[in-house]
C-alpha cells in the first residue's frame, strides 16, 4: 500500500505533466488533418504544382472547400492526375513566337531574324513530342529558299490542323503582307511569295487561321485579320490555300468601335471562325464569329462585368480556342490582372459565368494569355505571372472537364524556382523581351499541350513548355506518357 507521501508525489507529477502539456500543446495549433483522397498519389505533389477550383480554392484542403461553400465531384472526366511541367530550348532566339504542330509530330516555332539573309526562321523541333531522353530532340531552321523574304515586323507561323500546310506570313507595315507555305514539314517552300494584302493601309498585329469551310480549290479556307486603317480589325480570305486573297473587309459589324488589335484567330471543325477583341462599345471583351468564311462577323460579349478588363498595354485581347466538338472557350485578363475563363456550348451565343483560374499561391499579376483545347471540355491555358518582386514565371493551367459544376484546374509552373523567365518590372503588362506582343499554344495528337514563349533572361531564347506528366487532353482520359524534365539544362 502506497504511503500518503508517495501519493502526493504522484499527484504533483501528474499536475506538472498536465501544465507542460498545456504549454507545449496549445502554443501552436495542430495543423489541419487533410484526407488526401484522390490526391494521394504514389509520389508527393511538387511544390510548383497546384490543384484548385475557380477563385484559387485549394482542392486539396477540405477547409478551403468548405469556406468557399463548394460542392465538388471529382469523378468522370473531372479527375486529378499527378502533374509536373518543364520547358525545352529551341537553341535560338525568338520574338512574339507563334507555333504549330504537325501530324508527323514536329513542333514549329517562329524565330525572328535567324533565317538566311536575316529572314525569319521557321524552326522545326523533331523528337520532342513523346520524347524519352533529352538527347532525342533537335531543332533547326527549315526556311531556306533561294530568295528568302526579308525579316518582317511581325512574322507569323501557323500550321493548318486539317492539311498540315505550314504557313509563313510576313508583315511589312506599309509594304503589305506576304505569304509562303510548305507541304513537306518545311523541307521546301512555295516561291515566289504571295502578296496577301493591298498596299493601302498601315498594318500591324496580324493573326491567321484555317477551317474546313467549303473552298473550291483547297481542303480548307484561310482567314487572316490585321490592325489597319479602320476602327476595328480588317480581314481577308483565301479559298485556294493562300495563293490568292480577297480584298480586306471589316472583321466586325460596320458600326463597331473596338479598335484594331485582335487576339489569335481560331477555326472550328464546323467551319466557323472566331477571334477576340474589345467590345464594339469600346468596353469589355467580345468574341467575334464568322460563319461565312470571314466575310461578315457578329459580336458575342464575354461575361466581363465582374472581372473587368485589364488596364495594361497588352490587355486589349481576349483569346479563344475551339475544342474538337466545336465548343468555344475564351480567356482574358481581368482588372486585377488575373486570368479569367468562360465557355460557350452554342457557338458564342451564351457563356458560362466567368471563372478566375489562377492557382492558390502568391501571384501578383499575370499577362500574355493564350488558350488551346483538345477533346470536348478539355482546355489548357498559358500565361506569365509575377510570383513577387517582379519574378516572372511561366504557367500552364489545364482542366479536363470544364463543364463540371466545379471543374478541377491543375496549374504547373514550367520553370524552376531560381530560374525565372524575366525580372523586369511589370514584364507581363508590357512588351517584354522575346515575349513581344503575344505568345501561342497548341495540343498535339496525343493530348499534350505545348506553350511557345521566350526565356528572356537567357537572351530571349525560344522555348517550348509543356506538362511532362499529367492528363491527356485528347482520347480516353488517362495519364500522358512521362517525359524527362528539361529546363535550364537545355538552354
Amino acid at each position: 500500500m502506497a504511503s500518503r507521501g508517495s501519493l502526493a508525489v504522484v499527484l504533483i507529477l501528474m499536475m506538472s505533466l498536465q501544465m507542460l502539456s498545456g504549454c507545449f500543446g496549445n502554443a501552436e495549433p495542430k495543423p489541419e488533418v487533410v484526407d488526401d483522397g484522390p490526391f494521394a498519389f504514389d509520389k508527393p505533389i511538387p511544390d510548383n504544382v497546384w490543384y484548385h477550383y475557380a477563385g484559387a480554392v485549394d482542392a486539396t484542403s477540405q477547409k478551403a472547400i468548405s469556406e468557399a461553400n463548394l460542392t465538388v465531384n471529382l469523378s468522370g472526366n473531372n479527375l486529378p492526375f499527378w502533374a509536373e511541367g518543364s520547358y525545352y530550348s529551341i537553341g535560338m532566339t525568338t520574338f512574339e513566337p507563334t507555333i504549330g504542330i504537325t501530324s508527323s509530330d514536329n513542333l514549329f516555332i517562329s524565330s525572328w531574324g535567324n533565317g538566311p539573309a536575316g529572314s525569319t526562321a521557321m524552326v522545326r523541333c523533331s523528337g520532342l513530342i513523346e520524347m524519352q531522353n533529352l538527347s532525342d530532340y533537335s531543332c533547326e531552321n527549315t526556311y531556306d529558299p533561294l530568295f528568302p523574304v526579308a525579316n518582317s515586323n511581325d512574322p507569323y507561323l501557323y500550321v493548318d490542323k486539317w492539311t498540315d500546310r505550314i504557313m509563313k506570313f510576313d508583315m511589312h507595315a506599309l509594304l503589305g503582307m506576304t505569304v509562303e507555305w510548305s507541304d513537306n514539314e518545311g523541307d521546301s517552300w512555295s516561291q515566289p511569295p504571295t502578296a496577301a494584302t493591298s498596299i493601302y493601309s498601315v498594318q500591324d498585329h496580324q493573326t491567321i487561321t484555317s477551317a474546313p469551310y467549303p473552298a473550291a480549290l483547297h481542303d480548307t479556307t484561310w482567314v487572316f485579320c490585321i490592325n489597319g486603317n479602320a476602327p476595328h480589325p480588317l480581314c481577308s480570305t483565301s479559298f485556294d490555300g493562300g495563293a490568292t486573297w480577297s480584298p480586306e473587309v471589316s472583321g466586325a459589324p460596320l458600326s463597331c468601335q473596338s479598335g484594331g488589335l485582335t487576339a489569335h484567330l481560331e477555326g472550328g471543325e464546323n467551319g466557323n471562325f472566331y477571334r477576340g477583341n474589345i467590345g464594339c462599345s469600346g468596353n469589355g471583351y467580345s468574341i467575334y464569329r464568322s460563319t461565312n468564311g470571314g466575310f461578315s462577323w457578329t459580336e458575342h460579349p464575354l461575361p466581363t462585368s465582374e472581372s473587368g478588363t485589364a488596364d495594361t498595354w497588352n490587355g486589349e485581347e481576349a483569346q479563344v480556342a475551339i475544342d474538337d466538338d466545336n465548343n468555344v472557350h475564351a480567356m482574358w485578363m481581368g482588372l486585377d490582372n488575373m486570368p479569367y475563363y468562360a465557355f460557350s456550348r452554342d457557338e458564342g451565343d451564351t457563356w458560362s459565368p466567368a471563372m478566375m483560374i489562377a492557382p492558390p499561391t502568391q501571384i501578383n499579376g499575370t499577362g500574355f494569355p493564350v488558350i488551346t483545347a483538345g477533346a470536348s471540355g478539355r482546355v489548357a491555358f498559358g500565361y506569365v505571372g509575377d510570383s513577387g518582386g517582379d519574378v516572372w514565371n511561366g504557367y500552364i493551367t489545364i482542366a479536363t472537364d470544364v463543364f463540371s459544376e466545379n471543374p478541377l484546374f491543375t496549374t504547373v509552373q514550367i520553370n524552376d524556382v531560381g530560374d525565372p523567365l524575366d525580372t523586369t518590372a511589370a514584364c507581363g503588362y508590357n512588351r517584354c523581351g522575346g515575349l513581344g506582343d503575344f505568345l501561342d499554344m497548341g495540343v498535339d495528337q496525343y493530348g499534350r499541350p505545348w506553350f511557345g514563349l521566350s526565356h528572356n533572361l537567357a537572351g530571349d531564347i525560344g522555348i517550348f513548355a509543356t506538362i511532362t506528366d499529367g492528363p491527356k487532353l485528347r482520347g480516353d482520359l488517362a495519364a500522358l506518357n512521362s517525359m524527362p524534365s528539361g529546363g535550364n539544362a537545355t538552354l
